[in-house]
């Protein structure tokens, strides 16, 4: 166990590069506009199912 935790610390120090602060900014913004997108595609496949089931109940019940 001890080795591996040493290999994987000598690995992060000597083959880990970081991406610049540009490129980094860059990504978050790309993540950000993406998980807005999948939150209002999620959003709205809830509310039109919730539409279906409400529609069919109250046919179902009446």
């Amino acid at each position: 166990m001890f080795t591996y935790i040493k290999e994987s610390v000598e690995e992060l120090r000597n083959n880990v590069t970081l991406p610049s602060r540009a490129e980094s900014s860059n990504l978050m913004v790309i993540v950000a506009v993406f998980s807005i997108l999948f939150a209002l595609a999620t959003w709205g496949v809830d509310t039109v199912f919730s539409k279906v089931i409400k529609l069919y109940f109250n046919t179902v019940l009446n």
